[in-house]
């Protein structure tokens, strides 16, 4: 048997707004993005190289899901985008605005620092060590 984790929603407030910040800050690809019509959209992006697993992009619908906006994880890092340079990679995002929560600390398993995203949700940008 074979299985796959293909998707992770994050609740956002808004599509275009989450779409330019994953594909130019992040440098995510859009993968998809489908008018379901009633104000819905089906939005995947995906880290480039990524192969299965996308973001699902999906805008709040209510005050609950309002509420959950950038805290899905109740302040956790949540999130974990391996690289294979992460020098690159973070002096990339630094350039595009992405807020660095601490310098890039060397662990025994590779490179890492905690970001946010535009939401607030924390994240890992990881190389692993080889």
């Amino acid at each position: 048997m074979r299985q796959t984790l293909s998707l992770i929603t994050v609740v956002v407030d808004d599509y275009d707004r989450a779409i330019a910040h994953y594909t130019n800050a992040l440098g995510f690809e859009l993968r998809e993005d489908t008018d379901q019509g009633g104000g819905k959209r089906w939005v995947r992006v995906a880290p480039p190289g990524s192969r299965e697993t996308c973001l699902l992009l999906a805008m709040a619908g209510n005050d609950a899901q309002r509420a959950r906006i950038g805290d899905q994880t109740g302040g956790r890092v949540g999130f974990f985008l391996q690289t294979d340079d992460f020098h690159r990679d973070h002096a990339r995002m630094l350039a595009q605005g992405v807020e660095f929560l601490e310098a890039p600390r060397e662990e025994s398993y590779g490179t890492v620092a905690v970001f946010r995203d535009l939401y607030g949700n924390r994240w890992d940008l990881l190389q692993l060590e080889s």
